[in-house]
């Protein structure tokens, strides 16, 4: 039996650590050696729901020094995925890419590739990333990667999850690097092209889940709902002057958005304000924060810590989980020679 010890970055609540922890085939599996994450309540949901051998909550701008100074000794790894922040290349925003606050932070992972050399590499972001700073800054994250270590062998697809039986239309890119040496090629998985609604997904939820509080929506918000139709926004309905949105500028066209029953839902995003919490089809009201893990694939039994807003913006920056293991078990393949179905 091959247990792949996980490094990971960045980790978040786990929806990248949690697919890990599924993912398995006859022979293989992929075991948690540590994790890091800026973020106390992310920290102390990966703590709960995974078996990790340590999480470091932790700054990574320290992360090298505290090793350094033998603050950190971490344990033993052979593999490592991370999802470097991409507020600054996400398509909702400036893309900032490389002069934003966010955008160098891929360099850690780098980093860390250098030092330990792991046997494989997962690197997530999204699909915007290509495009900021007219391409150049995804050139640069390529090369990096390819070059890090020893030398890496990438495979870099944009993978669009509804395709793949997930409930939701998210968009991300996804780099599988695996050393040069051992002379292996990732391929990406074919798309099963299962659709899974919205409907379904949000069906049959127990009524004391956990994270499942309503949200406390205003009259304004719970009115201004009554005029907006499944699959529609508070751009594209009629909707009475009093309770039209007063904003300049650029039209936003997932705010107030209502789900269709009859599709995967739109992108379930962890930042911005009102109107961005994913919106009931039938129902005046936003997703409970449970819904929305359910869109992102968390199992009922995953528990976030946090306050409601905390646990938002987790499950809302997350991989989905079914999506992570989708990957994770083509890796696992590819070491063990297991034939899949590709789309090369």
């Amino acid at each position: 039996m091959t247990k792949f010890k996980l490094a990971e970055f960045f980790s978040g609540p786990g929806g990248m650590g949690y697919g890990a922890s599924i993912s398995k085939i006859k022979d293989s599996s992929i075991e948690h050696a540590w994790a890091t994450d800026y973020d106390q309540d992310s920290c102390n949901t990966y703590k709960r729901n995974i078996k990790s051998r340590d999480v470091y909550c932790e700054k990574i701008e320290n992360f090298f020094n505290l090793v350094d100074k033998k603050k950190i000794i971490l344990p033993r790894f052979d593999c490592f995925a991370y999802g470097f922040p991409c507020n600054d290349f996400s398509n909702v925003g400036e893309q900032l890419g490389f002069k934003g606050k966010f955008g160098p932070l891929y360099s850690y992972g780098v980093e860390l590739i250098n030092r330990y050399h792991p046997k494989w590499f997962v690197a997530e972001n999204v699909g915007g990333i290509k495009s900021s700073n007219e391409g150049k800054s995804f050139t640069k994250i390529l090369k990096d990667l390819e070059e890090a270590g020893k030398g890496y062998d990438l495979t870099v697809h944009k993978y669009k999850f509804e395709e793949y039986g997930i409930p939701q239309a998210r968009h991300r890119i996804i780099i599988v690097g695996i050393k040069k040496e051992l002379k292996l090629k990732f391929k990406v998985p074919k798309p099963t092209f299962k659709t899974i609604t919205s409907k379904e997904a949000l069906s049959n939820i127990p009524k004391n889940a956990f994270n499942n509080e309503l949200t406390n929506n205003s009259k304004q918000v719970i009115e201004r709902l009554k005029y907006i139709k499944p699959g529609m926004s508070a751009f594209n309905s009629i909707i009475p002057k009093h309770l039209q949105l007063n904003v300049k500028g650029a039209k936003i066209s997932q705010i107030y958005k209502r789900l269709d029953p009859n599709k995967p839902s739109y992108t379930v995003t962890g930042s911005g304000g009102g109107g961005t919490h994913v919106y009931h089809w039938k129902e005046n009201r936003a997703l409970t924060n449970r819904e929305r893990a359910r869109l992102q694939t968390f199992p009922d039994s995953f528990v976030f810590e946090g306050s409601k807003e905390s646990v938002r913006k987790q499950i809302g920056m997350a991989v989905p989980v079914l999506g992570a293991k989708i990957v994770f078990e083509a890796i696992l393949k590819t070491f063990a020679g297991v034939k899949y179905p590709s789309i090369d």
